[in-house]
């Protein structure tokens, strides 16, 4: 099945927290169409109570099984990545995932201690992902299955089970 990679940059924020049991909460806060010539972990800039880091290059992977939700995407009124931040233990985080399916993005939501966040869609990673879809979409038709009827006789009511040695008993 062909698959494509497309290298992005990940943007995230770390904000101070007035917590008694966590210090701070990470969150994605953007996707570039491209990885800048920058280091993984370089501060962005910083205010009273929020950093701002470039996370690093991470690879976007596309399936060519996965075109139909792609097209869910590319057509919604808001084109999306989702960016799911794991935490890797005390106050750092790593990128898990960049996507651009819906439903694995939803996916991604539903795992427990992850940061995910729907980041607007560069326009340069939305055409590169129409033109994959353009290339390997076959649309499948939907076939609905037709269910058996049930057997009368199957549900009928039966006597009892004669055991073996109740019928040589009988004999």
């Amino acid at each position: 099945m062909p698959r494509e990679f497309i290298e992005v940059g990940v943007v995230v924020t770390r904000r101070r927290l007035n917590n008694p049991w966590v210090d701070a909460a990470w969150a994605p806060s953007a996707v570039l169409p491209a990885a800048p010539a920058v280091a993984a972990w370089t501060s962005l800039g910083a205010t009273e109570g929020e950093e701002t880091f470039y996370a690093g290059a991470f690879a976007l992977e596309l399936h060519s099984g996965e075109t139909s939700h792609y097209r869910d995407n590319l057509v919604s009124a808001r084109p999306s990545l989702w960016v799911a931040l794991r935490p890797t233990g005390g106050d750092e985080v790593e990128v898990a995932a960049v996507t651009a399916d819906p439903y694995e993005g939803e996916a991604l939501a539903e795992t427990m201690g992850q940061a995910v966040e729907a980041l607007p869609m560069p326009a340069e990673i939305q055409e590169r992902i129409e033109a994959f879809f353009a290339a390997f979409h076959v649309e499948r038709p939907f076939f609905k299955r037709q269910r058996n009827r049930a057997d009368p006789e199957t549900l009928a009511h039966r006597g009892p089970i004669v055991g073996r040695r109740e019928a040589e008993d009988q004999t």
